[in-house]
């Protein structure tokens, strides 16, 4: 009888194995997608000119924002715009939430952000043309994950001052 256990032994072991490794496996998948989703900021997000505030105006007539995870702590952003007089733009930057300085492309306001993640639904950003600081932004997610709310203080280009309320719809 003991030559006939062994075997089962050896495939009840094998069994085991088998289980311990598949759990483990959902574990890290599960755990990876739970920390990605941890960031409220990321998706796709379209302009809510009714409930946005630009002074000076006047607001673009359509944006949409798309929000990247990019490497391991960082994001990439696409920005899509409709200015006031009909022209289109296209804006953009991938930079990390390390507080240090990343390129800004497509702005004729600032050309470097420097991010930091205050927490899963706030960031704050510095935006330097030629190194010096021109606005300042807090992106707030809303805690249903529907509303995305960027406020700026600065000045623009034109050198006017800026303070802006810009609202996001999540798609």
């Amino acid at each position: 009888m003991r030559a006939s256990t062994k075997p089962l032994l050896a495939q009840a072991r094998t069994r085991q194995a088998y289980l311990f490794a598949l759990v483990g496996v959902a574990l890290i998948l599960f755990g990876s997608t739970a920390l990605a989703q941890k960031d409220n900021t990321l998706g796709t997000w379209k302009l809510n000119v009714a409930k946005s505030k630009y002074n000076p105006g006047p607001p673009p007539i359509s944006e949409t924002r798309v929000y990247e995870a990019w490497e391991t702590d960082g994001v990439k952003a696409t920005h899509t715009r409709v200015q006031a007089d009909g022209t289109r733009a296209t804006l953009g930057f991938s930079a990390r939430y390390d507080g240090k300085d990343y390129p800004y492309t497509g702005s004729p306001d600032y050309d470097t952000i420097a991010m930091r993640r205050v927490d899963a639904n706030t960031i704050e950003s510095t935006l330097k043309k030629g190194g010096k600081v021109i606005q300042m932004t807090t992106a707030v997610v809303s805690g249903n994950g529907k509303v995305r709310t960027i406020t700026y203080t600065g000045t623009n280009a034109k050198g006017q001052k800026v303070n802006n309320v810009v609202v996001f719809d999540k798609q």
